[in-house]
């Protein structure tokens, strides 16, 4: 049964059916000349509608070119030192007042004047006063332009948006009154910030009547019975061809929506500010352009039955065409066999005989630079490559193996220190050797802290072990006489630092400043909890210069020469690592003299904190 539905093509070589193929397609002439009607129809949609495409994007700069002179305006407008002058207070006289609304109603008329013979764009300004220190001002917009105040129980309901914009100028539709009446319009709304102090707003500048500006770019274009739509990001629409469908939602076919999705994750060339992409469906073409920088997109929807007129024209080149397609059908048959399914041949034979590891033999056909070409040297050149990891792999897996046992070898011998180090203390604890007992006491503390079983961060509180059991260390070994205090308080001994960051801070304090100052010297240790930060200093009363900037080029600098500070460039990149660049090392000098060094540190415990 399952015979007998097997494709009998598969019972034939690549040759064989090609030619059939080929029999097939040119022997029904007349599902030939179907097939050129449908095609004729296809070249000129497309035709049509990549004509339309690029009709669209110089439409749409004319736009933006409308609006970016708006904003221009508008920002003309806000810098104007009279606008700017205009901040109800209660400092000025109310003839000053008078005075300042009036030359900004004065200023704001004077821009609201047709520019090149088109439709005028009309400037409004909105106050808030809640004190009501202009109160000769209307309270509702009686005329298309002016200045207007108003307070919390009349603020206009999209003034905090416009606020939030924080000066960016921005596209509504809005409902405003003009006299008596209530109108509907599109609106390019900007937030006015004071230029001295850029926090402060001081109203929202509203330029009307922008659909009547761009009704006329959008008339400019003549489309044979279609429709053209200028929306937002949202699809709502701003303006339109169609009388009355502002502010209703734009409806776009399925597939076109899935098209803008797909286009929106991938950035356009940045020199090519606009994504536009086109539909052709059965009854309309949809062509949008997208412009990302304000969020806005052109719309053109024209019906297919409108451009089929002149398809009868195209039907009697394509049966000449389809003359011509019989008569060279066979030339380009033979060539099409050697120059393409010969090469085939010998790839299919390659992939089915190549095995991962074998040896890859010489690339065929190298000189070939067209599609068939590329694809035999991309498999030959990946087979090649699979080899290559196969081997890549498996030294990798080798080395893997050694550094494991490297790792091993390398814990066995701190351990056995350590145990040797508690031996050699008891031993001497029990033969009375209690001052070098100590101080073998404090090194298997060193030797403890700094194992850390494998830990790289510890409790501040075993750090602090470690640095003290380094300073009595010091003391006891060279009779040094400086005092160590320690001001650390019980909130922050649980907070987790990277180990040994103390122990080399406190040791270049005791080299670099104490050792030689007798009972004069002093070191400090101290922490300080400050919300989510901890700040560990550790001060001297050291008297020698320190060169700042030198320091600061250590930690900071990665082309300088870091011989000379290794220890604390370490403790900073550790620091900084395991935390983030916002925290890790610096010094300052001391008011009382002598240097302190800073470490910051995020309140971090452990995920089980001491105590749980």
């Amino acid at each position: 049964m399952r015979g007998s539905i097997m494709n009998p093509l598969t019972k034939l070589n690549m040759k064989q059916q090609l030619i059939l193929l080929f029999l097939v397609m040119v022997s029904p002439v007349f599902l030939l000349h179907w097939y050129g009607n449908l095609q004729a129809e296809k070249l000129l949609k497309n035709h049509v509608t990549n004509a339309y495409v690029e009709l669209i994007k110089q439409n749409h700069t004319i736009i933006n070119r409308d609006i970016d002179t708006i904003n221009k305006i508008t920002t003309t407008i806000i810098q104007n030192p009279i606008t700017q002058k205009l901040v109800p207070s209660g400092d000025d006289s109310v003839i000053e007042r008078v005075r300042k609304y009036d030359s900004v109603d004065k200023l704001l008329a004077s821009y609201s004047i047709p520019l090149n013979g088109g439709e005028a764009v009309y400037y409004s300004l909105y106050i808030y006063d809640p004190n009501d220190y202009y109160f000769f001002a209307p309270k509702r917009q009686l005329m298309q332009t002016g200045v207007y105040f108003f307070s919390d129980h009349n603020k206009p309901a999209w003034f905090d948006y416009a606020v939030s914009q924080k000066g960016s100028g921005y596209m509504d539709i809005i409902d405003t009154n003009v006299g008596l009446s209530r109108i509907h319009t599109l609106a390019y709304i900007r937030a006015v910030k004071n230029v001295s102090n850029g926090n402060n707003i001081l109203g929202v500048l509203v330029a009307t009547k922008m659909d009547v500006k761009l009704a006329e770019s959008l008339r400019s274009v003549s489309l044979p019975g279609g429709i053209i739509t200028f929306a937002d990001e949202n699809n709502r629409i701003l303006n339109s061809t169609e009388p009355g469908r502002s502010g209703e939602l734009l409806e776009l076919p399925q597939e076109m929506n899935s098209m803008e999705a797909m286009n929106a994750a991938e950035p356009p060339p940045s020199e090519e500010p606009y994504r536009t992409y086109d539909l052709i469906t059965s009854d309309f073409i949809y062509i949008v352009n997208h412009y990302d920088t304000l969020g806005q997109k052109l719309v053109y929807q024209i019906p297919v039955q409108s451009l089929l007129k002149q398809q009868n024209e195209l039907k009697r080149i394509l049966q000449w065409i389809t003359i011509a397609y019989m008569l060279l059908g066979c030339v380009f048959l033979v060539y099409f066999w050697r120059s393409l399914m010969t090469p085939l041949a010998k790839l299919a034979q390659f992939a089915r005989t190549y095995e991962p590891g074998k040896l890859v033999p010489e690339t065929p056909g190298r000189r070939r630079h067209d599609e068939v070409g590329v694809l035999m040297s991309a498999l030959y050149d990946m087979a090649r490559r699979l080899n290559a990891l196969i081997h890549y792999k498996y030294t990798m897996d080798l080395k893997q193996k050694e550094s494991q046992l490297q790792l091993l070898y390398q814990q066995i011998n701190p351990h056995l220190l350590y145990n040797t180090l508690e031996s050699i203390y008891w031993k001497s604890t029990l033969e009375g050797n209690s001052e070098s007992a100590e101080m073998i006491k404090e090194l298997s503390k060193l030797m403890k802290i700094g194992l850390s079983r494998g830990r790289e961060l510890i409790r501040l509180e075993e750090e602090l072990e470690h640095a003290s059991a380094y300073v009595n260390l010091q003391l006891k070994r060279y009779n040094y006489e400086f005092r160590m205090e320690w001001h650390i308080p019980d909130a922050v001994r649980d907070i987790l630092i990277p180990k040994i960051s103390l122990q080399p801070l406190i040791e270049n304090s005791i080299i670099h400043s104490v050792k030689a100052m007798g009972e004069d010297g002093e070191i400090i240790v101290s922490a300080v909890l400050e919300g989510e930060r901890v700040t560990i200093k550790v001060e001297d009363n050291g008297h020698k210069p320190v060169d700042l900037a030198k320091i600061d080029k250590v930690l900071n600098d990665e082309n300088g020469n870091h011989a000379l500070g290794y220890g604390i460039r370490n403790i900073h990149q550790r620091i900084r690592l395991h935390f983030g660049p916002m925290y890790g090392l610096s010094y300052k000098n001391r008011e009382q003299g002598g240097l302190a060094a800073i470490l910051v540190l995020p309140a971090a415990y452990e995920e089980e904190p001491k105590g749980q």
